[in-house]
Parts: C-alpha cells; sequence; structure tokens
C-alpha cells in the first residue's frame, strides 16, 4: 500500500504545526518588554508604630511546633533585650536581614496584613516582615524573602517588665524579744 501522496501529506504537517508553532510565540508574552508593575495601595498599620516601641527578648523558630517554647526562652533575653526606638520620621528603628546597624522601618498594611519594612519599597516586598500576631505583649514577624526566612526564622518578640512576675518585697525578720535584764 504505497500512497503517493504520502511526502506531500508529511510537508503539509510539517507547515502546519511550524504555523501553529509561530503563531503561539507571537501571541505569548514578550520577552524584550518589561512587564508592567503590580500596583499595590498601602494602607494604614493595624496598629501605630509607638505600639512597638521598647524593650523585648527575642528568639526565633523554624518549626509552628516550637513557638510555645521560643517565646518561653524570648522571655528570657531580657537580660540582654532587643530595643525598638521610634526613628526619625515617624517609623521604628529595627535591623535588616544581614545588616550590623538599625534602618528606621514603616509599618503598612495591603489586603487586611501589615508589614515592617524600608519606606522606599513595596509592602510585602523582599526586605519586609509580616507581623503574624501583634497584642501588645508578643509580636511576631515573619520574613517574606523565603531564603532569609530560611536563615533567620519566624522572630518572637516578647515584652520586658510587662509580664515578668511582680518582685515581692523580702518579708522583715521577725523581732525577737530582747533578753530580760539581769
Amino acid at each position: 500500500m504505497n500512497h503517493p501522496d504520502r511526502p506531500a501529506l508529511r510537508t503539509a504537517m510539517i507547515l502546519v504545526l511550524s504555523a501553529v508553532g509561530t503563531s503561539a510565540c507571537t501571541t505569548g508574552p514578550q520577552l524584550d518588554q518589561p512587564a508592567a508593575p503590580a500596583v499595590t495601595q498601602a494602607g494604614p498599620p493595624a496598629f501605630p508604630p509607638q505600639d512597638i516601641v521598647g524593650r523585648w527578648g527575642l528568639a526565633a523558630y523554624h518549626k509552628e511546633e516550637d513557638r510555645a517554647r521560643t517565646e518561653a526562652a524570648a522571655r528570657g533575653q531580657c537580660k540582654q533585650p532587643y530595643v525598638i526606638t521610634l526613628g526619625p520620621s515617624g517609623g521604628v528603628m529595627m535591623h535588616l536581614a544581614d545588616q550590623a546597624t538599625p534602618t528606621e522601618l514603616r509599618l503598612r498594611s495591603v489586603s487586611g496584613k501589615t508589614y515592617i519594612g524600608p519606606a522606599d519599597g513595596d509592602p510585602a516586598g523582599a526586605q519586609d516582615r509580616e507581623v503574624v500576631l501583634f497584642d501588645g505583649r508578643i509580636l511576631i514577624l515573619r520574613w517574606m524573602d523565603s531564603e532569609i526566612q530560611g536563615r533567620y526564622g519566624t522572630m518572637v518578640y516578647v515584652r520586658c517588665g510587662t509580664d515578668a512576675p511582680a518582685r515581692t518585697a523580702a518579708k522583715p525578720k521577725p523581732r525577737t524579744a530582747p533578753p530580760p535584764p539581769r
């Protein structure tokens, strides 16, 4: 069963496949044109910067099941607290990843989540941290960059002094009656 049109059929198939392949290239994304940046509208944070100013015990965890243990470890770090102060422009002074000196960071909110990061970057950018929890006593921050998150883990800050047990005054020794005169 020899078909005299077999070479013509093969040529037609190649042309059709080439045309489909070429048309897919022209309708897909153009590599030489930069993608339009996503526009994100940052809103006010869930709490003002001055709410996190203070002295904090700091520890970190990588596994969620270690969170309670890490909170206890952070409380123990109040002897050498991590200090957060107000910045000159209304932000907070904190360290960025791998930076020895603090930088002024901003609190911003996007889609109901609050982030702490540089003022010149987009909220939820690579240098930002997402506020996982803040109740006034505990602040939990997760790095947005997965490589930094892998190195530093989820940061747990426990406020120093406010939840420390109250010190009780030492009880005076009972006075003994003076010895009777002889």
